[in-house]
């Protein structure tokens, strides 16, 4: 998505040392105003990628949303102005953050979510001084995003697995997960849990029937964890609690119900 930062004009500061946002944008290639919505542009440097931007309440610093391959004017302009009305996306010291309540017409979003500049890096090429001052604010969905997250996991979520640019994306819930399955010799590499597809969770699982001494230790957004293991059947923990007899199905509706916390 560096793409957007190709002949862009750099930023320019008011006499008083600030940085001129409304000049700035306007010289973006094919800048224009975003209709609906004061203090907002876009523009487009190449046919697949479309960006818009608002400027906060204070004005002090961008909010901006990227498309690629298509153009959701409609959208656009929705999650600016939810953005706007909601500044906890870009306070509080989270590297990445979402907040619920969001629709749009046409799209299962429930949430818009918001990069910090560290995270998303964009004009840092050109502009280092405007991305200090960008938070990238995309379409989302509650479950994706803790607010626990390190910098080095905010930078996965955003840049491998949430595809943020995507407006037709289903949801990526939220998933750190650690395994070992003696019997096929894969597991984890990290130290404690990591960060994962939750398809890779429903694929391991199944694989420890009738394998003692394997395990799968998950844990969702809200920071349950549960461990499963082999032993004559399944045994399920949460760190508190232990049950067994539990059958595969019930363990993966389990995932699926932790997983939409």
């Amino acid at each position: 998505m560096q793409a957007e930062a190709r002949n862009v004009r750099l930023s320019r500061s008011s006499p008083e040392g600030t940085m001129d946002l409304p000049t700035t944008l306007a010289g973006f290639p094919n800048a224009a105003p975003l209709d609906g919505l004061d203090r907002a542009w876009k523009w487009s440097p190449i046919p697949v990628l479309y960006f818009a931007g608002a400027l906060t309440a204070d004005g002090t610093r961008l909010l901006q949303t990227n498309q690629r391959g298509g153009h959701d004017e409609e959208l656009a302009r929705a999650v600016l102005a939810f953005a706007r009305q909601h500044e906890e996306l870009t306070g509080g010291g989270r590297h990445i953050t979402a907040v619920p309540g969001f629709s749009a017409a046409g799209h299962a979003f429930d949430a818009v979510a918001a990069a910090t500049p560290g995270v998303h890096g964009h004009h840092k090429a050109h502009d280092p001084a405007l991305t200090a001052v960008t938070h990238v604010v995309f379409p989302a969905y509650a479950t994706e995003v803790s607010g626990r997250e390190s910098l080095a996991e905010a930078e996965a979520r955003y840049q491998r697995m949430l595809r943020p640019a995507e407006t037709g994306r289903g949801p990526v819930p939220f998933l750190k997960m650690s395994f070992d399955n003696p019997r096929t010799g894969v597991g984890s590499t990290n130290p404690g849990r990591a960060l994962a597809h939750p398809r890779v969770l429903r694929r391991e699982i199944p694989q420890l029937v009738g394998v003692p001494g394997g395990f799968v230790e998950f844990e969702n957004r809200v920071g349950e964890v549960r461990r499963m293991e082999w032993d004559d059947g399944w045994v399920l923990s949460d760190g508190t609690e232990e049950r067994r007899g539990v059958s595969l199905d019930e363990l993966l509706d389990l995932v699926d119900e932790s997983l939409r916390a």
